[in-house]
């Protein structure tokens, strides 16, 4: 009879347990609870758009950094551009989530604070206005705007940024920390980053086989 009972005792103390855990530790269900949103969020959006390769490659040849570094910002700023909005409410624009003081360029009169400015929006968009400024914004296109809303303009730009803030010398944690100061945001490129390099040797594998 004792030996019936044990797994039922057993039970009813790790019950016991986790109620009085939730009791005085709520912060530990909270966390594990991010814990779990989070592993989910790595899980989806992992495979790189192909009609997005081309730009990250011509791009990263540009400014001398890797491509799947472009993806992996792409994949954490918008989920390659399916969010409803481009627009955060932080005011970061596009594709790639500028803010408009780093794309036209910080000595702009008016940029302060967190960096949306007070830009006016042919000035946003002006190659001009942005090399006078000292801007990343870019005219990849070369249609006369740098635009953020555009595909090609936001990732050259992203590549300009990223290349000037330390990864074209192989500093790819200095240029992700630049982008957003955040070490969470650093840490969730460098699994998008480190997941995308695998894919690129599996495709450059697949083609070396291809050939021959």
């Amino acid at each position: 009879m004792i030996i019936l009972l044990l797994p039922v005792a057993v039970t009813t103390f790790t019950l016991a347990a986790i109620v009085w855990t939730t009791v005085q530790h709520p912060e530990l269900i909270k966390k594990s609870a991010s814990t779990l949103l989070e592993l989910q969020e790595r899980h989806t959006a992992t495979t790189i758009p192909e009609e997005y390769i081309p730009i990250y490659q011509a791009a990263a040849d540009e400014y001398n950094i890797p491509w799947t570094l472009l993806a992996a910002h792409h994949r954490i700023e918008t989920r390659f551009s399916t969010m409803d909005s481009l627009l955060s409410p932080a005011g970061a624009e596009g594709h790639m989530q500028f803010m408009p003081c780093t794309f036209v360029g910080w000595s702009y009169p008016g940029c302060d604070g967190l960096g949306k400015g007070n830009i006016l929006e042919a000035d946003k968009t002006d190659p001009a206005v942005i090399k006078k400024y000292g801007g990343y914004g870019v005219d990849a296109n070369g249609d006369g705007i740098a635009d953020p809303y555009d595909i090609e303009d936001a990732i050259f730009s992203a590549a300009n940024y990223l290349s000037k803030s330390g990864a074209a010398d192989g500093n790819i944690e200095k240029a992700i920390f630049h982008y957003n100061h955040s070490e969470k945001y650093v840490e969730d490129i460098l699994f998008f980053y480190n997941e995308f390099e695998g894919q690129r040797i599996d495709m450059e594998a697949k083609k070396t086989v291809g050939t021959d």
